[in-house]
């Protein structure tokens, strides 16, 4: 069924309605509109909440970044800030493949509706115009025939007047036969008109307008089908990225259950104990005795209290509660020194642990740069034209300063750190070599030579990780890597490859020039980094 057959005397119910239904994707498009509006918002609003509260947490250096809860907090901060983003991939995916492409097809509609209403309106005018010129030769016709009736009796009646002359006579009968002429040329012309009236009437209810209305039909069967499919796109745009939000959402229930509050008690313990010996108990001092108790060498002389049995860290404050200044005018405060005796053992521990780290890589970028230097001057030298070697010299020589500098304090702090009782678990440190060309060597993480060389000099030379690698459970791998050379793994804490063997990768590299692995057996260890060709699961 179509409008041009069924709707053939409705033009204006029809214009009404596709007017309508224009307005309808109008409305549509405003309230889509107004709903990106919304998730803009809220995604703004997500975005300075987590901004907000992170900020007060951003410091990695602060002591509660190992606590779980503490990293749980801002992993939920982070998913939350992902979140934030999904919210605005749904506003801006709106706004793109509903509000812009509507309004775009919505104005190709409207122009394509006023061409069929032009249409039908010149078409309604041309038979308005034909019906026209219809009713005014039917209005002659009849007109003319009155008159040619009454010039056909006034005839009669003169011929049947006795006192009309012959003259009078035959000059009324030729005044009936005009008007009798005029009138059948009228009748002629009114049936013309009559016939073209009708067959453009026809033309325009059974051919021009079903065209057209079947053609505004199309048109809005379009629309509805074009709008539908926005409804389809308002409810996809938000289904798109709900596997995403659901991570987000997995992520934050993730971070709940990493929660572990066994772990972050020890944590606590292991950053702030001291390492002191608890206090033995105070001697009885006996004022009954009438004997110079400062002379006597008996038991019963001036007891040892906690600070002479801490022996050598007699000097360092010990209260299991801090005391406040005001009740300790006379407390005795440790000079800072830069072995940093004044601390605690285990903080102390700590502390040179985290100078090695600072100055390892302090070497490391020293090394690196005269690496360049040593290779610009190579170019210079080969290559004049670009530039004067002797112009390096300064720098070089500089660099070279840093690094014996550099090596001279990890020395010294790697001594004070093997002072201060260095346990099993702790991170070993190396400095760097270099050969009479400036080239670095490969030190495996004991400090042994390896007996392949590497194969990229610009590598990492330092090396810093755990001597165990027992854990409870194994690591799931990140990734593959496959062998490019041959690697003994004689030291500790390495692990044998051949070329072209394929391992897991189970850590990435850190900055150190060091990969852990694991075989297929579950044996696990380092290698360079540089050896091998690394793909990480996605």
């Amino acid at each position: 069924m179509d409008w041009g057959t069924e709707l053939w005397d409705q033009y204006d119910i029809i214009e009404k309605h596709t007017q309508s239904g224009l307005e309808l994707v109008e409305k549509y498009v405003k309230f889509v509109k107004e709903r990106t509006e919304i998730e803009q918002s809220y995604a703004k609003q997500l975005r300075n909440l987590s901004k907000k509260y992170n900020q007060k947490r951003s410091n990695k250096d602060e002591p509660d970044c190992r606590l779980s809860s503490y990293q749980s907090f801002v992993d939920i901060l982070n998913e939350m800030n992902d979140y934030a983003g999904q919210r605005e991939l749904i506003a801006e995916n709106m706004i793109m493949n509903i509000c812009i492409d509507l309004t775009k097809y919505l104005q190709e509609l409207k122009q394509e509706r006023k061409t069929y209403l032009l249409e039908a309106k010149k078409a309604q005018q041309s038979l308005e115009s034909t019906y026209k010129q219809l009713d005014s030769s039917k209005k002659r016709f009849e007109r003319e025939w009155r008159e040619a009736e009454r010039a056909a009796q006034y005839a009669e009646k003169t011929d049947q007047d006795i006192n009309a002359t012959k003259a009078d006579v035959e000059k009324a009968k030729q005044q009936a036969h005009m008007r009798a002429r005029v009138a059948e040329d009228c009748k002629n012309d009114y049936a013309a008109q009559l016939q073209k009236y009708n067959k453009e009437q026809s033309q325009f209810y059974f051919n021009d307008m079903p065209l057209i209305f079947n053609k505004l039909q199309d048109l809005d069967e379009r629309r509805i089908r074009k709008l539908g499919h926005g409804y389809i796109l308002f409810s996809d745009t938000e289904k798109n990225v709900m596997p995403i939000i659901g991570k987000c959402l997995e992520g934050i229930t993730k971070a709940g259950t990493n929660v572990n509050e066994k772990n972050d008690s020890m944590v606590i313990i292991e950053q702030n104990k001291s390492g002191f010996e608890r206090p033995g108990d105070l001697e009885f001092e006996d004022y009954s005795q009438g004997i110079n108790r400062a002379s006597s060498d008996s038991s019963l002389g001036t007891p040892k209290g906690p600070m002479d049995l801490l022996g050598k860290n007699k000097s360092k404050n010990f209260w299991l509660f801090k005391r406040s200044k005001k009740f300790t005018p006379d407390r005795i405060m440790p000079t800072v020194t830069e072995d940093f005796g004044h601390l605690p053992p285990e903080q102390r521990r700590k502390r040179l642990q985290q100078k090695l780290e600072e100055i390892s890589k302090e070497l490391q970028k020293e090394a690196d740069q005269s690496e360049a230097l040593g290779k610009m001057k190579d170019v210079y030298e080969k290559n004049p034209q670009m530039g004067d070697p002797a112009s390096l010299a300064t720098q070089i020589s500089q660099t070279s300063q840093n690094i014996e500098r550099l090596r001279g304090e990890l020395n010294k702090y790697e001594t004070w750190l093997s002072e201060a009782g260095v346990r099993g678990d702790t991170l070993r440190y190396r400095a760097h070599s270099f050969n009479n060309n400036g080239a670095h060597e490969v030190l495996s993480p004991d400090g042994a030579h390896s007996d392949e060389s590497t194969p990229d000099p610009s590598q990492a030379i330092y090396a810093e990780f755990d001597d165990d690698f027992e854990d409870e459970e194994p690591v799931a791998p990140i990734g593959k890597c496959t062998a490019m050379y041959n690697f003994p793994g004689a030291s500790e804490g390495t692990i044998s490859m051949q070329e072209g063997e394929v391992l897991a990768v189970v850590e990435e590299d850190k900055g150190d020039g060091w990969t852990r692995v694991r075989r297929h057996n579950g044996d696990e260890g380092y290698i360079p980094t540089s050896y091998v060709t690394i793909t990480l699961n996605k």
